[in-house]
């Protein structure tokens, strides 16, 4: 009778065993499927194509744009020059000048001194007709200077010679130094009488303007009403003087 019992005790043991094991069995063979399952629906990352790198943009790109500065910005007073040169594309007196820009200042140098270049060596501008031709140097002795300034250090600069610059907030050819200085909130942000749509003519009137200076030329007004102003007439300031009103005009010779 007790190995009777003892047999069929077995019996149940085992075979609970194997219910056991299937019931396993099974329930890992429904996991695996519920995994596959969710495997099956996971959307599968789609790699974005590449997007070409945006071109950098041109020359008369950024001399049209306008940059932030505060009007009243006053820098450390030291200057560094623009490195490299460009060499006089004429045959005329050649001017050799250093381009120098206040250490600091969150304004492009390089386009500082491109802008320079190719605005004194264009014939509407002092080389017109071969008279001279101008060379940026950034090492040895220059004729002068010219000088991308914040406000207060123009300023500075500016009263050496005896000029206020500080009213109007202008530039100036400190003739008692060697500076010819550009106030970079004019050229940052332009003036009025030209508008914001034309930075790049304006630019142009500010470096032929200050190095007619320079070169020895006093102050104009415009005598016929509608004309392109002379270059050195204070644009900046006004386009109207004594009643007579005329166009913005960034040329000294404006007709070629």
């Amino acid at each position: 009778m007790t190995t009777v019992l003892a047999v069929i005790v077995a019996g149940q043991v085992g075979d609970a065993r194997q219910q056991s094991r299937a019931e396993r069995a099974a329930d890992a063979s429904d996991r695996g499927a519920d995994t596959a399952s969710r495997s099956e629906l996971r959307a599968t990352p789609q790699t974005e194509p590449s997007r070409p790198a945006a071109e950098p943009p041109t020359y008369e790109q950024l001399m049209a744009r306008q940059f932030p500065l505060d009007p009243a910005a006053k820098g450390v007073g030291a200057f560094t020059a623009v490195p490299g040169t460009d060499p006089a594309p004429g045959k005329g007196r050649k001017i050799r000048y250093r381009v120098d820009v206040e250490k600091g200042l969150a304004l492009d140098g390089a386009l500082f001194a491109t802008a320079v270049q190719k605005t004194l060596n264009d014939d509407r501008s002092w080389a017109h007709g071969g008279a001279m031709t101008f060379e940026r140097i950034s090492t040895g002795m220059p004729d002068f200077v010219i000088t991308l300034a914040s406000p207060g250090t123009t300023g500075v600069w500016c009263a050496k010679s005896g000029l206020d610059t500080t009213i109007d907030n202008v530039s100036c050819d400190s003739a008692s130094t060697d500076r010819v200085m550009i106030n970079a909130y004019r050229w940052a942000q332009g003036a009025e009488t030209f508008g914001p749509k034309a930075m790049h003519a304006y630019r142009q009137m500010l470096i032929n303007h200050e190095v007619g200076h320079r070169l020895g030329h006093n102050h104009r007004i415009c005598r016929t009403p509608g004309a392109p102003a002379p270059v050195m007439q204070q644009q900046t300031k006004s386009l109207e003087i004594d009643g007579v009103r005329c166009r913005p005009n960034p040329w000294v010779f404006p007709g070629g």
